[in-house]
């Protein structure tokens, strides 16, 4: 198969490998530490959580860094991304300890969020790192593609798999959440000692980008943010596949809020059996982004980038209502699957239209908007989700909703790519 082919060439790359080990180790630790907060916010005893506490758990976690991402980005174009990764994942290993520290504590929830806020918003700026840098590791379009599918979803994969070593702890009886974020923190600092494998300048930008003064670096953010923008707009094909994900980032995100209160208060009346449930439903999850990863390359080389998201957009549109609307857990099983599939093909696709359209000199900064555009999605969709879900989860409207949204992306995605 070529995708195998491709795959071994890749593997033979040390340079990429180190990079791919970087991005598994950090995204296998955001697995443990995210399922923490979770089982924290949502599955304790004496937390009754409810659509609107999620959405304000995403939006308290996700929100403020979305909108400084840009600003972010800009400093991520002036500073040695080698350098980005090894101090973004020493920071955030102090930053979980210090997190398990406020769980033992039982300190009070603003304390906690504002924790896990300066976790998840280094993380967000390492994550924009890990993708800037992909190109100067692997050359060629076509290997480019299959680095895509390999890279981020491989992170996602091992995302999950931290994940459910995380629900394995916690169901194995290990009671404290702390343990699992300690966990986390091991994980961060492991991939930080991996990032030393690489020289400080391997992954750029070039030294003439370079901006090694802070105070320089922000007084120019505004004006790197326009340039960044400006070049952006420029790459039609690129706008086009930005806001194509980030639709489906928020039909994804309304329908795992939707998931997550049927596991905690429909299909069962235990916390520990909804973690449990939950858990399945990741894992399952896990397996739809591992699928992507198979069939986006050929699928791309078939249909073109916006056309196999226009594909994805479309299978979501028939099957999101007809295997959610039963509200049933192996209808909706099948569903994660399905939707994982689709979520994670768009966002490979994505990720190889932006890289390939976008200059080198522009990349922090387009991947920060990117990242943006991802984190709010999401925080929208658990925000509607609030205003949609009764307390049980199951919402006919919402289901509908997010089909028609999928349906209209599907639409406007193929007329893109018949252009």
């Amino acid at each position: 198969m070529p995708v195998v082919r491709d795959l071994r060439v890749l593997l033979q790359l040390r340079d990429f490998r180190s990079l791919l080990a970087v991005r598994l180790l950090s995204q296998a630790a955001d697995g443990a530490y995210q399922v923490a907060l979770a089982a924290y916010v949502v599955f304790s005893p004496e937390k009754q959580a409810s659509p609107a506490a999620i959405a304000s758990a995403m939006a308290v976690l996700l929100l403020p860094y979305s909108l400084l991402g840009p600003f972010a980005g800009v400093l991520l174009d002036r500073w040695r991304r080698r350098q980005v990764l090894l101090h973004g994942n020493l920071l955030r290993a102090v930053l979980a300890v210090g997190t398990a520290a406020l769980i033992t504590a039982r300190a009070p929830d603003w304390l906690f969020y504002a924790s896990a806020l300066c976790v998840m918003a280094v993380n967000r700026f390492v994550l924009a790192g890990l993708s800037a840098s992909l190109p100067r590791v692997v050359a060629g379009t076509e290997r480019l593609v299959t680095a895509n599918s390999l890279s981020p979803t491989a992170g996602t994969l091992a995302a999950t798999a931290g994940g459910v070593l995380a629900f394995a702890v916690r169901l194995a009886g290990v009671e404290s959440n702390s343990v699992v974020v300690l966990l986390a923190a091991a994980l961060y600092l492991c991939s930080a000692g991996v990032s030393l494998r690489m020289a400080p300048g391997l992954l750029g930008p070039e030294p003439e980008h370079l901006q090694p003064q802070v105070g320089a670096a922000l007084m120019s953010t505004t004006r790197g943010l326009v340039a960044g923008l400006r070049h952006l707009a420029q790459r039609r094909t690129a706008t086009a596949a930005l806001a194509g994900m980030a639709v489906m980032r928020f039909c994804y995100g309304a329908l795992t809020v939707m998931v997550l209160m049927l596991c905690r208060y429909t299909w069962t009346d235990s916390e520990s059996d909804g973690l449990a449930l939950l858990g399945i439903a990741v894992g399952v999850s896990g397996a739809g982004f591992f699928a992507a990863a198979l069939l986006t390359p050929s699928a791309v080389a078939r249909f073109t980038p916006l056309g196999w998201m226009a594909c994805c957009a479309g299978l979501s549109a028939v099957l999101a209502p007809g295997l959610g609307l039963t509200f049933a857990y192996g209808p909706l099983l099948a569903a994660a699957f399905v939707l994982a599939l689709s979520t994670q093909s768009v966002k490979i696709s994505t990720d190889t239209v932006v890289q390939s359209s976008v200059d080198d000199a522009f990349r922090g900064r387009v991947f920060a908007v990117y990242d943006m555009l991802f984190n709010v999605a999401y925080v929208s969709a658990a925000a509607v989700s609030a205003l949609m879900l009764p307390p049980g989860g199951k919402s006919s409207a919402l289901v509908l909703v997010m089909a028609l949204l999928y349906t209209a992306t599907a639409v406007a995605l193929a007329r893109r790519a018949g252009r």
